[in-house]
């Protein structure tokens, strides 16, 4: 089985930063691709930038500039830095990692809540 341990979230106000840690472990051969995903309240959950095992990267349109996702391969860990952030981001901030290994599959993070005031 695998674990994923989010941290980082908190409140902050607009323009204010933080930074989302995920550390994966567990039975691991391999991580592919690592992302962070949100849901704010009554909406759907969206994707919000992703990162390839070879470091290529996505994001949502609406964070693109401000947002930027990492990886540290030795720690199987993923960052989420946010910048200028806005209203607008308030969601429950979940990590999602691909893992090749004892039980293969997508595994999700507790999330963690991202409370931006204005």
């Amino acid at each position: 089985q695998v674990q994923l341990v989010e941290s980082g979230g908190g409140l902050v106000q607009a323009g204010g930063s933080l930074r989302l840690s995920c550390a994966a472990s567990g039975s691991i051969f391999r991580i592919n691709t690592m992302g962070w995903y949100r849901q704010a309240p009554g909406k759907q959950r969206e994707s919000v930038a992703d990162i390839t095992s070879g470091g290529s990267t996505n994001y949502v349109d609406s964070v693109k500039g401000r947002f930027t996702i990492s990886r540290d391969n030795a720690k199987n860990t993923v960052y989420l830095q946010m910048n200028s952030l806005k209203p607008e981001d308030t969601a429950v901030y979940y990590c999602a990692v691909e893992v090749v290994g004892g039980v293969s599959g997508v595994y999700w993070g507790q999330g963690t809540q991202v409370t931006v005031s204005s």
